[in-house]
């Protein structure tokens, strides 16, 4: 348990870290939030199959600068069915856009789309 403790730590930091050189290198961060809301037929191995295949995708789209992602934890009841949420970040509008279009993104959206149920997504810059 303690291991799994340093390990998220780990990731927390090095995200904050990337993002803030991010920030320092550009002076703007768009954050791109898209949560996921899984039919009830989706098996726990459809899911993974879905969440490998996001992670896949920073190595694939050069534009996004920064991947995060995890299960909704919150004990307030109020995701509204949506269990995942994932967090990329771009330096322009043009970078997210043209991730929006890009092969690989579509693609994923083939592996995703049997699968889901509802999705929000939320762009913001960060202040």
């Amino acid at each position: 348990m303690k291991t799994k403790s340093l390990l998220v730590s780990f990731l927390f930091i090095s995200l904050f870290l990337s993002v803030s050189q991010l920030q320092a290198q550009t002076g703007k961060v768009l954050r791109h939030v898209v949560m996921f809301k899984f039919k009830d037929t989706a098996t726990p191995a459809n899911i993974k199959t879905v969440e490998d295949a996001f992670a896949q995708l920073p190595k694939k789209i050069t534009t996004i600068k920064s991947y995060e992602w995890g299960i909704n934890s919150s004990p307030e009841g109020l995701n509204q069915g949506l269990t995942h949420c994932f967090i990329l970040a771009f330096t322009s509008d043009k970078d997210r856009n043209d991730y929006l279009v890009h092969p690989a993104h579509k693609e994923f959206g083939k592996i995703l789309g049997p699968f889901l149920d509802k999705v929000t997504v939320v762009d913001f810059w960060v202040k």
